[in-house]
């Protein structure tokens, strides 16, 4: 019998998640109680190296389109693209109304016009403490400190008890903006019990405490003051704190600053209308504007922290960025930790930058950058304020899931109520017990352009295949009546065998496929015929001459 079947008292909580579990990234959660589904956030992954041409990940969304009628919202925590990213994508599938806060609800709002979705999305601004009744559910906002404005997380009040999603969140007594995670609030909501804690694992390994953003101002205005060049700060462009202190430590060094990037130039421009970027008076100036200014009085800030391909610091590292060049005593500043997958590509925009005579500093030999997630003091203080029945640890991988959940039993709770969860795992929650119920598909859709394809996709398998083994192409003429060859079957390839070795190779793969379809010619006339013979018998060869499998493309002309 279906959940939904029983009497309200018996309904279980249900705790579906759909992305950020045991990845970092596309975080997405579902809970559900009888008839109301409420997600929490909607965010998309960037591909790793072996995604070929692929742009963006999103989750696999198919168990919410099954039950679209049952979704009363979509509630984003803060604007960062791994919890927003895929609402362009996912809104025109399942038309909810989405409550996002301040610079949050900003950013959505920007990028669903910029898809052109903005007209099939029920968006609303929400403000911190204010109910929103979803169904038999009532969400509430409560203010964190993570490295963006207007983070928050999300106390859910259902008919079991109280569910709090901590969002992103890090415990920072001397915010920049002022603004530290809201724990009396929090203590507050969870004074007459909580039935259930999410709480962010991304840092669960690391011991101790995370600093403060106070601490990297320090060294960006010492950097910025006793440079004695240029400086070029790349950052997160969402991490408006950040460019915040550079603009105040370059207004007090006497610099100018120029920003580069479509989307640092998109997110500080918002930032500044919205009032959650504060300017100095003649500071900020486009770049043709300071690019003759002696460089000691020149600031620069991109993006590009990540290594991204296309981003302002990759570019200027290979000497390809349209406006900007390394020049003698140039400081470089990569004011980011690496996201894990991306440490490579980083490595390799360094090394580039420093070729080129640039000195480049990043957390390795500097303070530069604090990261914006809880260590595992501050998680335990996050458990001890909560004081949770249950515990589920999102957002991480696997290791950092594990990790928080040993955290969460040192500080009382008990293994028994303890759920590491993957993506796809259902967890059923009632005020007696909890346990793991079933697995249900979930896991990549990639956006290739316009067009979304799961991972089973033939076009990605293929890539797959092109990439690791090359293409060997065969053109065949035929006679149409007949079915006979008319000449020898010319073969071409690219990325299987060096040019000088191709040559007696592929003259006696031809000759394997004109054996082959001069056993049977009468068959010949058939396309398909001709097609699965010339991939046997070519394929059979290749292999057994290179023990490589490339992609054969048999192209039959008629005549």
């Amino acid at each position: 019998m279906s959940p939904h079947d029983r009497s309200s008292a018996s309904r279980p909580l249900r705790v579906v998640p759909l992305g950020g579990l045991g990845e970092i990234g596309k975080n997405m959660l579902a809970l559900e109680y009888g008839d109301d589904i409420v997600v929490i956030d909607c965010g998309l992954m960037f591909p790793e190296e072996d995604m070929l041409g692929v742009d963006l990940v999103i989750p696999d969304i198919s168990y919410l389109e099954r039950n679209a009628k049952r979704i009363r919202g979509i509630l984003i925590t803060h604007g960062h693209e791994d919890h927003t990213g895929a609402l362009p994508y996912v809104l025109p599938r399942l038309k909810v109304p989405v409550y996002a806060v301040g610079l949050g609800y900003e950013l959505v709002q920007v990028k669903l016009r910029e898809h052109h979705v903005l007209r099939d999305a029920l968006l609303h601004r929400a403000e911190p403490g204010q109910p929103i009744q979803l169904g038999a559910l009532r969400a509430e906002f409560f203010r964190v400190c993570h490295s963006i404005p207007d983070a928050m997380g999300v106390a859910l009040t259902t008919p079991l008890g109280l569910v709090i999603h901590t969002g992103d969140f890090k415990i920072d007594h001397t915010p920049i903006d002022g603004r530290p995670t809201d724990f009396q609030h929090l203590a507050l909501l969870c004074s007459k019990g909580l039935l259930l804690l999410l709480s962010d694992s991304t840092y669960a390994e690391v011991p101790g405490y995370t600093q403060s953003e106070a601490v990297v101002r320090e060294w960006l205005e010492r950097i910025i003051r006793e440079a004695p060049g240029r400086v070029i700060v790349a950052t997160f462009a969402s991490l408006i704190s950040r460019v915040q202190m550079v603009l105040n430590a370059a207004a007090d060094s006497g610099r100018k600053v120029a920003i580069v990037g479509r989307s640092m130039v998109d997110n500080t421009t918002i930032a500044t209308k919205t009032g959650y970027l504060l300017v100095p008076e003649g500071v900020l100036l486009p770049w043709e504007r300071i690019k003759n200014l002696p460089p000691e009085e020149v600031v620069v800030i991109t993006t590009g922290s990540q290594g991204e391909p296309t981003s302002g610091l990759t570019r200027i590292a290979n000497g390809s960025h349209p406006l900007i060049r390394i020049i003698p005593n140039d400081t470089v500043v990569v004011s980011a930790s690496p996201i894990p997958g991306n440490e490579t590509v980083i490595s390799r925009t360094i090394d580039n930058l420093t070729r080129q005579g640039a000195r480049v500093l990043t957390s390795r030999n500097a303070l530069v950058h604090v990261h914006g997630h809880a260590s595992q003091e501050d998680l335990k203080l996050m458990l001890r304020v909560t004081q949770p029945k249950y515990f589920v640890p999102v957002h991480g991988e696997y290791r950092h899931l594990a990790a928080h959940g040993l955290l969460a039993q040192s500080v009382g709770v008990p293994e028994k109520n303890v759920f590491v969860m993957e993506d796809g795992d259902v967890l059923e929650l009632t005020t007696a017990h909890g346990s793991i119920v079933e697995r249900i598909p979930c896991g990549h859709i990639y956006v290739d352009g316009l067009r979304l394809w799961d991972p089973k996709s033939a076009v990605l398998r293929d890539r797959k295949t092109l990439s690791r083994d090359g293409v060997v192409i065969v053109v065949l003429t035929v006679d149409q009546h007949s079915g006979l060859l008319l000449g020898e079957p010319q073969i071409v390839s690219t990325g299987f065998v060096d040019a000088d070795q191709q040559g007696d190779l592929l003259r006696r793969g031809a000759a394997k496929v004109k054996d082959a379809l001069a056993q049977k010619a009468e068959l010949a006339v058939h396309a398909d015929y001709v097609q699965a013979q010339v991939k046997e018998a070519l394929g059979g060869f290749l292999y057994a001459e290179t023990k490589r499998r490339p992609m054969i493309l048999p192209v039959v002309v008629a005549v």
